[in-house]
């Protein structure tokens, strides 16, 4: 059984990461510098176990100015 998320699903999530090619269109740069940001303190970085790197959703997106959808309260 596979644990892959899409990102619509990964949007839904409480706590959504981000790989490095997925904030890298965001800001319409390569991945190696959403590397570098994340070497310098610029963005956050999350390891995986596999030391794979993962941004937070919510961070990018403020970065970025958009902001992030909340889910709805019952």
């Amino acid at each position: 059984m596979s644990t892959y998320t899409t990102p619509s699903q990964r949007a839904s999530a409480p706590a959504a990461l981000l790989t490095p090619s997925e904030v890298a269109s965001m800001f319409r740069v390569d991945p190696k510098t959403v590397t570098r940001w994340a070497k310098a303190g610029k963005l956050t970085a999350i390891r995986t176990l596999g030391g794979h790197r993962r941004y937070n959703e919510a961070e990018v997106r403020g970065l970025l100015g958009v902001p992030t959808a909340r889910p709805a309260q019952d």
